[in-house]
């Protein structure tokens, strides 16, 4: 009896291990092949569409987005992308310092971790999720580059109810093309970026109209540093 168990146990063992090895090469391969293919459908997508707030979207390559987007969004989101390897750890420190003494919490993601999180993982905020994110962030700045990263962010974050990628937002709110969006217009949908089911670029809300006049002075500040250029192009 103690053999067969003994048995059972080494055999299910082997199954585990090969098992995680096949998961490991499947996951590694989506991962590459997002480098070049835009990602089918993602959690948050499929959360929003059985919700009840729908899914639109319209996936575009990176010359087809207005440089004003992809100024925005690092003006917005994360003014350090062009320079860190994935994660912002002086904005972390702070960010865990004001947690731990205020009950409103503060959030520290760059762009590429919130391409990792939203592409590839879902929405909370457990420590699982959170250690797979430092794997994804880890894995896609290593192999993606930070253009193909800032070309899925804008193709695949959540910019109002339902609306996923510049694309779609552009159109539903301004009725044009991602590429003919001008620099105030860009501006209002990244002001949305913290709560776009909350924040309203049209009709504009208060705290967009507030938060866009900002990023267009940061906007203003980043436009002629070296690395930041060389993204836009």
């Amino acid at each position: 009896m103690a053999a067969k168990k003994e048995s059972f146990l080494k055999r299910s063992w082997r199954f585990l291990k090969r098992l995680c090895i096949i998961l490991f090469i499947l996951q590694l391969f989506y991962l590459l092949l997002l480098k070049w293919v835009d990602p089918p459908i993602t959690l948050t997508q499929l959360g929003s569409l059985f919700s009840g707030n729908g899914l639109k979207r319209d996936y575009v390559n990176y010359k087809e987005i207005s440089t004003y987007a992809k100024l925005s969004v690092i003006a917005s989101e994360d003014q350090l992308f062009p320079d860190h390897n994935g994660f912002d750890f002086k904005s972390i420190e702070k960010a865990m310092k004001h947690n731990r003494k205020s009950k409103s919490l503060h959030g520290a993601s760059t762009l590429s971790q919130q391409v990792a999180k939203n592409v590839f993982l879902w929405q909370g905020r457990s420590w699982i999720r959170k250690a797979l994110e430092v794997y994804f962030t880890f894995m896609i700045e290593l192999i993606w580059g930070k253009k193909r990263i800032l070309e899925v962010y804008l193709n695949s974050v959540e910019m109002g109810k339902g609306i996923f990628g510049i694309e779609a937002a552009a159109k539903r709110y301004y009725n044009k093309p991602a590429k003919k969006l001008t620099r105030a217009e860009a501006a209002c949908i990244a002001a949305a970026l913290p709560n776009p089911k909350v924040y309203s670029v049209r009709p504009l809300s208060r705290y967009v109209n507030i938060r866009c006049g900002w990023i267009l002075k940061q906007m203003n500040n980043l436009q002629k540093d070296p690395d930041v250029q060389k993204l836009l192009q």
